[in-house]
């Protein structure tokens, strides 16, 4: 009888099953309390938001950043350091504040730059089969057909109803591209305001994969032999003293060679797979996105990366860069620079959210009176997601599949 009975509820739908086993729950624990036995977590069990996890928030114009490292222990760091430099005495420092690379860090920096190769083409690739949308008024993005109608749409100019007004998107949408300027020597000085067309902007994965060893020929940077040392807050070359034997960069301009800069470079290569296996290249492309992520994480560790903690600008590097571009909230004060911070992986690498699509084959667009039963994830996880790939447990938080979407005439039972 039992048997008959699991048979048949395997064979309803999965709202229904869930409707059931939250019945199921509620005796259970009605029973248990009335003869006073003592329960224990059950983790099987449906539990509405037991998992849900929350999207960081968004800070607002006049908001700044969250600090990575906490302003009293930055405010210490920086008293010391004052203290130390009215002491003449030397300082040594390691790599790779020395001018050094840090050696069990350069295999990382190579895995990162072919992830960021291999994934650009499997977004290009899975995106010639699953469509991009973005909002023209707000530019919020939707991956999948139809695009949703949920109404957030609230931005200057946009519609009385808040509905987005949706255009096909491309890869840059859901994977933005973030710049940094080319440093020659990533402990000299500073890129004045005065050189903010003289040098070359890339982008600063690539320009992080550099500074942790890896050599193109594009972007010529300066390898030392010899460490610097740090003199009373001053930093000092000793190669200007003792000169590196190799002499073959002599002839090479420190800016200005972005004019050698092949349009179609390594960040535009096509991987080998065919036509009709994207599933495998959004496989393929899921475990690269986490690769990347975490092979950034590893370098950021020790090579510093500045943000502006109003605006989206990046700069790699122990300092960030003196060009008055800054836009952003009270940016008359500091006469149009940044406010240089820490930053963090999500600064590099911009994780644009979009909301999920449990099931992407009923052409069902989503819809603004069920969203908040419905979950969100990085746009390229969806895309992945929706090609066939399986999303990683560290996203299940945020996809929210257990719950069971209701019908709309249905919602005003749900609890």
């Amino acid at each position: 009888m039992y048997q008959n009975k699991f048979i048949c509820e395997a064979m309803l739908p999965r709202r229904v099953r869930s409707i059931l086993n939250l019945h199921d729950m509620i005796t259970y624990y009605s029973t248990a309390n009335l003869f006073g036995i003592r329960l224990k977590h059950h983790s099987g069990m449906y539990s509405a938001g037991s998992i849900s996890t929350e999207l960081p928030r968004k800070c607002k114009k006049c908001e700044r950043k969250p600090w990575v490292t906490h302003i009293n222990e930055l405010k210490r760091m920086a008293r010391r350091e004052r203290k130390e430099r009215q002491m003449v005495k030397e300082k040594i420092l390691g790599p790779p504040e020395n001018g050094l690379l840090v050696k069990e860090l350069i295999p990382v920096a190579h895995d990162v730059f072919a992830a960021r190769t291999e994934l650009l083409a499997c977004v290009t690739r899975v995106a010639k089969s699953i469509a991009i949308y973005t909002c023209s008024l707000c530019g919020e993005v939707h991956v999948g057909h139809p695009p949703h109608k949920i109404r957030t749409c609230n931005v200057a100019g946009s519609l009385a109803s808040k509905e987005h007004s949706w255009k096909l998107g491309n890869v840059e949408h859901i994977l933005p591209h973030v710049e940094s300027f080319h440093l020659y020597d990533r402990i000299g000085r500073a890129v004045s305001h005065n050189e903010r067309l003289e040098v070359d902007q890339i982008p600063a994965v690539n320009e992080l994969c550099i500074q942790a060893g890896i050599d193109i020929p594009q972007y010529p940077t300066r390898r030392r032999v010899f460490p610097a040392y740090n003199l009373a807050g001053k930093v000092i070359d000793f190669e200007k003293r003792f000169p590196k034997e190799d002499r073959s960069s002599e002839g090479i301009e420190t800016f200005g060679f972005w004019g050698n800069r092949k349009k179609s470079s390594e960040e535009n290569k096509s991987i080998d797979v065919n036509a009709d296996e994207a599933q495998a290249v959004a496989v393929r492309g899921m475990e690269t996105w986490g690769k990347m992520r975490s092979g950034i994480s590893k370098l950021m560790q020790k090579y510093a990366v500045q943000t502006c903690g109003y605006c989206p600008e990046v700069q790699v590097g122990p300092k960030g860069h003196r060009v008055r571009n800054c836009q952003a909230y009270k940016h008359q004060m500091r006469d149009g620079q940044h406010a240089w911070q820490e930053a963090t992986v999500d600064d590099l690498v911009p994780p644009v959210y979009v909301w999920h699509v449990q099931d992407p084959k009923s052409g069902k667009p989503l819809v603004n009176e069920l969203k908040r039963y419905y979950g969100m994830l990085p746009a390229v996880v969806e895309l992945f997601a929706q090609a066939g790939a399986k999303v990683s447990c560290d996203y299940t938080g945020l996809m929210r599949e257990d719950v069971a979407l209701p019908e709309l005439d249905e919602e005003k039972w749900v609890v």
